[in-house]
């Protein structure tokens, strides 16, 4: 066995990053302090009147569509704009952006600034757009 090893290193090595690549995300989703819902769940989160919609997606990305009700903060200016969405520290706040890859980001920010109840669309805008579910335009 170890003399496998020592003889197929690169590929022992390559093996296991290929292995943290796969358990990764889903370990982060675990131990980061959001859930990931599907655009019903969604949908249902933003019935409810004390729900932040946050975007975190580039400006360009925002005006072209976005989800009704949705602050507009992108993920590269959360730090320093924190103080507009504090006061929801304690309520359900729905974060999205393309596809997922942003808002995780954002959410682990958020947690870690001691938001409570933090939910990433699955999928993001794009899931939403395919369940053909309303945007708006900035025009």
């Amino acid at each position: 066995m170890s003399d496998f090893i020592a003889t197929n290193i690169w590929l022992v090595i390559l093996w296991f990053m290929s292995l943290g690549m796969l358990v990764l995300p889903s370990i982060l989703k675990i131990t980061g302090g959001y859930k990931e819902v599907g655009t019903t769940e969604a949908t249902r989160l933003m019935n409810e009147a004390n729900t932040l919609i946050l975007d975190v997606r580039s400006q360009a990305e925002f005006s072209a569509g976005h989800i009704g009700r949705a602050k507009h903060i992108p993920v590269d200016q959360l730090l320093k704009r924190m103080n507009e969405v504090e006061k929801s520290k304690s309520e359900p706040v729905l974060v999205y952006c393309k596809s997922g890859q942003r808002a995780s980001m954002a959410c682990r920010l958020l947690k870690k600034a001691g938001f409570t109840q933090l939910f990433n669309l699955a999928g993001g805008i794009n899931a939403w757009v395919q369940a053909d579910l309303p945007i708006e335009k900035n025009e």
